[in-house]
């Protein structure tokens, strides 16, 4: 077995026929490839699960799961430190599978420690916020409040089917209230790319379709270079009309290369194309790191603040050979497996993740080589947008 691993991996990382592309992503044999390693790295893995049982001392694979909600890895992902409204945030993100186990008297317990977290820090979290969000905030905690009258209620008389519905209202108005609470732009992007667009906070943007519409929330909070390049484009009306020029329906769909020689924008000031670097940050950090790939800083396996994760994670396309070569080219990434465990998808850290598809995902199974973008427009944010 251990040598089907790393015959594997010596294909995906030696054999450059398997994941060259002419600026961009992997073509399908390589995510062949990905998952037969994947599926081997697996076995594997339960392998050195008995290992360890005999030697301590050896290492294992991430056993814990990804979270795969773009939503919840939206939330997690917002620069705020408040405990409070972190703990009531897990608590309603536990809620649906809490139901699923039917685990009602936790439910009753749960749901009634939020109702108090909130009343005695009601006034603290309002104090918290610059100024003028405080009106704001204590509008989004009055419905929240509202909110959880009808899921304390479902749980009351065991109403399994509604707990997720309900939960995720309740959550909505967390976000908000998270997202009020950030006073300032966390960091300072470094020098050499501050002459470029940036995103300093979120925005939405409306994809239409000629297969419907999908709405991507793009977070400039930790790519604000790559989100503000898009962003950027997307208000230059750039993306009307161009077409998914690479599609698998089950891994990718990419878009962005326009018509003519050119593989990116060409700024009409410069008459260069105008290019964006890799942009990645770790939990642990306050801004993110530019310029280099996981793959090149031996970070294998560590998983972002914005992972591959989710069915409908958008990230900047590359040359095989220059992660700092992004430009207009995104994908929108659609493979979604139970055989990813965290930290061994290997799309992350190689790749900019600025944004998830949080509507529309059935759009984006319709979706095929060929389907043409008729519009894309920035919906709302458009003010956090810094040329």
């Amino acid at each position: 077995m251990a040598s089907l691993v790393v015959g594997a991996m010596v294909n995906l990382n030696l054999n450059p026929k398997l994941d060259r592309v002419d600026h961009t992503f992997y073509k399908i044999s390589w995510f062949q490839q990905a998952t037969i390693l994947v599926a081997s790295l697996m076995v594997t893995s339960l392998i050195m699960v008995f290992a360890i049982a005999t030697q301590p001392s050896m290492a294992a694979l991430p056993t814990k799961s990804a979270i795969k909600d773009a939503r919840i890895i939206l939330r997690n992902a917002l620069p705020i430190d408040n405990d409070v409204l972190r703990d009531v945030q897990r608590t309603l993100e536990q809620m649906p599978r809490q139901a699923n186990l039917k685990r009602w008297g936790s439910l009753k317990k749960d749901i009634e420690t939020i109702s108090q977290t909130l009343t005695q820090n009601k006034t603290d979290v309002i104090a918290a916020a610059n100024r003028d969000r405080k009106e704001i905030i204590a509008e989004h905690l009055s419905s929240l409040e509202k909110a959880l009258v009808p899921l304390q209620e479902a749980i009351e008389i065991k109403d399994r089917n509604n707990v997720k519905a309900l939960s995720e209202k309740s959550l909505d108005y967390i976000g908000l209230v998270e997202s009020d609470l950030i006073k300032e732009f966390p960091f300072t992007v470094p020098a050499q790319y501050a002459s470029l667009p940036q995103l300093k906070g979120r925005a939405l943007v409306e994809l239409v379709t000629e297969k419907g519409s999908a709405i991507i929330t793009v977070d400039g909070y930790n790519a604000p270079v790559n989100a503000g390049q898009f962003v950027d484009l997307v208000q230059k009306h750039f993306y009307d009309g161009l077409t998914f020029t690479r599609a698998d329906e089950n891994y990718y769909l990419q878009t962005g290369d326009p018509d003519g020689a050119a593989d990116g924008y060409i700024d009409p000031d410069t008459k260069k194309e105008r290019i964006v670097p890799i942009e990645v940050r770790l939990p642990d950090q306050k801004a993110p790191s530019y310029g280099k790939t996981f793959e090149e800083t031996g970070l294998s396996g560590v998983l972002p603040v914005l992972p591959f994760a989710a069915f409908g994670t958008v990230a900047m396309a590359h040359p095989n050979d220059n992660p700092n070569g992004g430009s207009s080219q995104f994908f929108i990434y659609l493979f979604e497996s139970e055989l990813t465990p965290a930290g061994l998808n290997l799309l992350d850290g190689n790749y900019t993740v600025f944004g998830y598809v949080t509507e529309g995902k059935e759009t984006l199974d319709k979706l095929r080589l060929g389907d043409k973008i008729l519009t894309a427009r920035v919906i709302s944010g458009a003010e956090n947008l810094v040329k």
